[in-house]
């Protein structure tokens, strides 16, 4: 006991937000190793390097038009949009924290999806015959996917962690992240087109964890930052419209071409418009005099979009996209306004953008709907080409039904919030350490600790301003 009272009490002195060494350093450092680490593994794959156009006549491909590229760009348009613009501005709602949510959103998933790059490619496309990684659009895509991870357990400690402590947190995130889809995806074989598992369900408890560890009794000093004005929450709006027009690619993104991408889109399409119509409604409901609150739809309205991310390539039938959208829209807003201050006041979990309502419980609710969906399949309903092209019932994996597919999606469900949970407590143990320059109780929610802010504007003093257009022209 007195070892973890040393221990506490080493962690939690005088902080010192001076990161004028340690941000260049890890930057520069980090980036020559990616450097390094590309020059040695990375390499183009077939379809983008230029033995494509004797591939082409190999394989008897008839025009560019085939290339991978063309059927894939579009989709990774639209996800690298939701990482960069959705999820940064998503987050810019604290009223002195507009530069640290857009900014340092920009500096981890510059860095993430270079990381990502490599650790995808040592578990998914590594060619053994060479010993490099071959990466194409669909490489770019799932980095992205990765980045989005990171980008969640952000949100859980936004505005609490320095930038050095970020690019920790990514490391680590990252690493733990292609471990756990690997598992997934490949050992235990589960389907996650859209990432209710793998990533949101990853995500969000490897953040909440973090939160938990970093956890600060004292952050009623700088509570008065916590909160949001009117423009903030107008910026937060473009980042929540943005990732709700997209979502449909981000859930159909990688899935199979042809049939389980149309589907994915349509489900993913339909789940997100139920979700907006049941935030409303009980966002007013719950509302003193039926005004919403701006909180539940910024966040509550993309839930659907996330829960049913597993199952949205599956035969879920547009009325399951809607009941999934509607539900996810009550429990999302319900725990908006119940579960989190229970979080802060019980569990100690300071979750500061409520990513636990976001993407931890729709999360996992797409998980369930994936495992009884794919539990449920049947070649009545999808064929039996249809079912072994869906779930991929094939090689290693061609003797398996659905029932047993089902159990090996709920076991990703629990994979995932393992690795969350524990990644999450191993690195928020790390991130407690005094060294990484984090603000103090009284400096959080505030730009002004890592960034040069400018001054606030001047009032234009009361008098009357004339212009070229006010004078008459007839003096």
């Amino acid at each position: 006991m007195g070892c973890i009272q040393s221990f506490r009490e080493f962690c939690d002195r005088s902080k010192n937000t001076n990161v004028r060494l340690s941000l260049p350093a890890v930057c520069i450092v980090w980036q020559t190793a990616m450097i390094i680490l590309f020059g040695v593994f990375i390499r183009y794959d077939e379809e983008s390097n230029p033995h494509w156009i004797e591939h082409r006549k190999e394989a008897n491909i008839s025009s560019d038009i085939e290339n991978d590229f063309y059927f894939r760009y579009p989709s990774f348009q639209d996800v690298h949009v939701m990482i960069f613009v959705g999820f940064g501005f998503l987050m810019t709602f604290l009223k002195r924290y507009s530069f640290g949510a857009v900014g340092f959103n920009f500096l981890i998933a510059a860095f993430c999806l270079q990381w990502a790059l490599l650790m995808q490619g040592w578990f998914h496309s590594l060619d053994y015959t060479d010993g490099k990684i071959k990466i194409g659009v669909e490489s770019l895509i799932n980095a992205d996917f990765c980045v989005a991870g990171c980008l969640i357990a952000y949100g859980a400690v936004l505005g609490k962690v320095s930038p050095v402590q970020l690019m920790v947190l990514t490391l680590f995130g990252i690493t733990l992240f292609a471990v756990e889809e690997y598992i997934i995806l490949s050992v235990i074989h589960a389907r996650d087109a859209g990432g209710s598992m793998v990533i949101h369900t990853f995500g969000a408890y490897y953040g909440l964890a973090i939160s938990w560890m970093l956890y600060r009794p004292n952050l009623d000093q700088s509570s008065r930052l916590q909160g949001s004005v009117y423009h903030s929450d107008v910026f937060a709006m473009i980042g929540t419209l943005f990732l709700w027009m997209f979502w449909p690619s981000f859930n159909s993104a990688i899935a199979d071409h042809g049939d389980g991408q149309h589907r994915a889109a349509i489900n993913t399409y339909l789940a997100l418009a139920a979700t907006v119509l049941t935030t409303v409604a009980f966002s007013s409901l719950f509302q003193k005099h039926g005004k919403l609150d701006m909180v539940h739809i910024q966040n509550s309205t993309l839930a659907g979009g996330v829960a049913v991310g597993t199952a949205a390539e599956f035969m879920l039938m547009p009325y399951g996209s809607l009941i999934v959208g509607f539900c996810c829209g009550v429990i999302s807003t319900l725990g908006y306004i119940f579960l989190t201050p229970f979080m802060e006041k019980h569990l100690k979990i300071q979750d500061t953008c409520g990513v636990h309502n976001l993407h931890a419980m729709p999360g996992v609710i797409g998980g369930i709907v994936g495992a009884i969906t794919a539990a449920a399949a049947s070649d009545s309903v999808y064929g039996k080409e249809g079912l072994i092209n869906t779930f991929d019932f094939e090689g290693d994996f061609e003797e398996m039904t659905p029932t047993r597919q089902g159990g090996h999606q709920a076991a990703g469900i629990c994979v995932a919030v393992c690795f969350g949970v524990g990644g999450g407590i191993m690195v928020g143990f790390i991130l407690r350490l005094p060294i990484w320059g984090d603000p103090a109780d009284d400096n959080c929610f505030d730009d002004e600790a890592y960034w040069e802010v400018p001054d606030e504007e001047e009032s234009i003093p009361p008098v009357l301003q004339y212009n070229n257009h006010m004078l008459n022209k007839d003096v």
